[in-house]
């Protein structure tokens, strides 16, 4: 197979193949990005900036992997943490179930390899959280070991490499064989390193500078002039929108009401202000006063409006029209949530909210001062 994937690559040339990771080794060399993960070999910190680095930009994930590590500087202290102390170093940093994968994966070294980093592919690949890219990018940058990886910057310089004439999704077995028949065995650390450096830097998704790349040479989309068309994109649907009534309960002490929801789902374990989506024909009023009633089992009165807030996730986006409501009566019981509290506005730091949360409780000390 390594034989015919070369041969894909590099009109059949072997010598053509190991030109290619020269050149790619030599261009990482005087232009790789000194990012801080990369100046050891102790895998969990590696382990972090992975997880951390999936569907986040890296310049966002840098001053997040250093507070993550003053917090947690090893894998003990990170498993022996509460969960909801680890949901709030990652508060802002979204996909939350990579954060519970991680501190659920700490566990189990702890548990199973007394602490220690497994060094297995399948051992790894066993932990939660962690798929066959993390697993070669922790192991190669860690252990050197020559495991192959296919993040998104990857995928998008194999595609434009060989002129992929269908939409990544449709040919991840093909570019996983490419990549595994590229992987340089004998540097595989510096080389999977330089591969995503060369997708985030060069190989850019929009504009890509093609004459700074090292291997325009054999770029087939680059020799026929067709990289900006490259990597082809699937049709994809509008966006599902889900519009929100969302209430900021108080009671006579002066207090909030917060609900933590349950572990699953996108924002599994994170606090929130209770509400829920709008039903056809109701208004935000109405909406909001059935949401606590059948939420929380208490009666509210519905006030003013306290802001409106737009926010888009991956997959859906969603309006959250926040109103000001006062607790009239009942007793408050998490009938759709793992927990409830009363806390006071100065008190809400120390909970983990939803990004969009945040912007609520700024338009609360916004409006109380």
């Amino acid at each position: 197979m390594q034989g015919q994937e070369q041969s894909i690559l590099t009109g059949g040339s072997s010598i053509r193949a190991d030109l290619n990771r020269q050149a790619l080794l030599r261009w990482y060399t005087q232009f790789g990005r000194d990012l801080p993960w990369r100046r050891g070999h102790d895998p969990y910190p590696i382990w972090v900036s992975e997880i951390m680095l999936q569907q986040t930009q890296v310049k966002t994930v840098i001053p997040y992997y250093h507070r993550w590590l003053e917090q947690f500087p090893t894998i003990e202290p990170l498993a022996s943490a509460d969960l909801q102390q680890v949901l709030k170093a990652w508060e802002g940093l979204g996909y939350y179930s990579r954060a519970r994968n991680l501190h659920r994966a700490a566990q189990k070294i702890v548990q199973q390899y007394d602490g220690i980093f497994p060094t297995q592919l399948e051992e790894v690949l066993a932990l939660p959280g962690i798929g066959l890219t993390t697993a070669g990018g922790i192991l190669s940058a860690a252990f050197n070991q020559p495991v192959a990886i296919l993040d998104g910057n990857v995928k998008r310089v194999l595609a434009r490499l060989v002129a992929l004439p269908v939409p990544p999704a449709k040919a991840t077995k093909q570019l996983w064989q490419i990549s595994e028949a590229l992987l340089d065995r004998k540097h595989p650390r510096e080389f999977n390193q330089a591969l995503m450096d060369l997708g985030a830097t060069i190989c850019t998704p929009k504009k890509p500078n093609c004459k700074s790349c090292p291997w325009k040479d054999s770029c087939q989309a680059y020799n026929l002039g067709i990289e900006s068309q490259l990597p082809m994109r699937e049709i994809s649907s509008p966006l599902p929108h889900k519009t929100i009534g969302v209430a900021v309960i108080w009671n006579e002490q002066g207090q909030i009401l917060i609900d933590r929801r349950r572990p699953e789902g996108l924002l599994g374990g994170l606090w929130e202000f209770p509400g829920g989506k709008i039903e056809c024909g109701e208004t935000i009023e109405e909406c909001i006063k059935r949401e606590i009633q059948e939420e929380l089992a208490i009666e509210i009165e519905v006030g003013d409006r306290l802001i409106t807030i737009d926010h888009a996730y991956s997959h859906f986006s969603i309006t959250l029209n926040v109103h000001h409501c006062r607790y009239l009566s009942g007793i408050p019981q998490p009938v759709e949530c793992d927990e409830i509290r009363w806390v006071t506005l100065d008190e809400l730091d120390q909970f983990p909210f939803p990004k969009a949360n945040t912007q609520i409780i700024a338009a609360l000390r916004q409006n109380v001062l």
